[in-house]
């Protein structure tokens, strides 16, 4: 069976999802960062951005246009755009600094760690890593959305949620690791 092209429409898709990425921040702080419209116009965005991880991996595997460079550029993807959006709303002081630190601390942990273990082959995304990034990426979405204060509370559970999820999904990770 041929090898797939490193170049294919699922990465090409994946490195536009990065490309995106400063004009979804450039949305998030137009006017200041607190005008609901553009928060929503940003959070619009940011979804619309956010789905072309389905749509990468869904062609991606029908096509069987599956690549190393794709399982690896992927995750790295969806934690730029994580990342994007909550250094922003940190920024903004709609976020705590210390959710942002600990979830990008593991991202950027795990992301190194995938890296210096390359040489074995990339470590595709479990479904723990799948669904810490589905509930993070609601989470973050929930904050970058112009919510009334009453619905706050039901906001921040879901990002501790998230943050749970992302702490334990990391330790499997890196357990999973220590038995390859």
């Amino acid at each position: 069976m041929k090898k797939p092209s490193e170049l294919n429409l699922p990465n090409s898709i994946t490195l536009l999802r990065i490309a995106a990425l400063p004009l979804c921040a450039y949305f998030l702080f137009k006017n200041g960062g607190h005008d609901s419209t553009w928060r929503i116009v940003a959070w619009w965005l940011f979804f619309i951005v956010g789905m072309t991880d389905f749509v990468d991996g869904k062609l991606a595997r029908s096509r069987g246009s599956v690549t190393e460079f794709g399982k690896l550029l992927d995750p790295i993807a969806d934690k730029a755009l994580v990342g994007t959006a909550m250094i922003g709303l940190s920024l903004l002081g709609d976020m705590p600094w210390w959710i942002t630190v600990v979830i990008l601390a593991r991202e950027i942990g795990i992301t190194i760690v995938r890296l210096v273990v390359i040489s074995g082959g990339v470590i595709a995304a479990n479904r723990g890593g799948k669904i810490k990034t589905m509930v993070t990426s609601f989470g973050v979405g929930f904050y970058v959305l112009p919510l009334k204060e009453s619905l706050f509370i039901y906001r921040d559970i879901f990002m501790y949620v998230g943050v749970v999820i992302t702490l334990l999904t990391g330790a499997s990770y890196l357990f999973a690791l220590r038995k390859r």
